[in-house]
């Protein structure tokens, strides 16, 4: 059986996986806490692996 998961999420998909708005995902790419694949000058993408080590990174943090 094949593995239907894409590798990279919009800023949309992405987001919505992280239950974040947009908005929020464009600041944290831009302070660097999450990385982004850009595939063009307008395309960015996120990769999923990306995404789990920020929510590792949150884990560990202390508020």
């Amino acid at each position: 059986m094949e593995n239907k998961t894409p590798l990279l999420l919009s800023s949309r998909d992405a987001a919505k996986t992280l239950a974040i708005s947009e908005r929020t995902l464009y600041t944290l790419t831009q302070q660097g806490r999450i990385r982004a694949v850009r595939l063009g000058q307008r395309c960015v993408r996120f990769d999923v692996r990306d995404l789990e080590a920020f929510i590792q990174a949150c884990k560990g943090a202390t508020v």
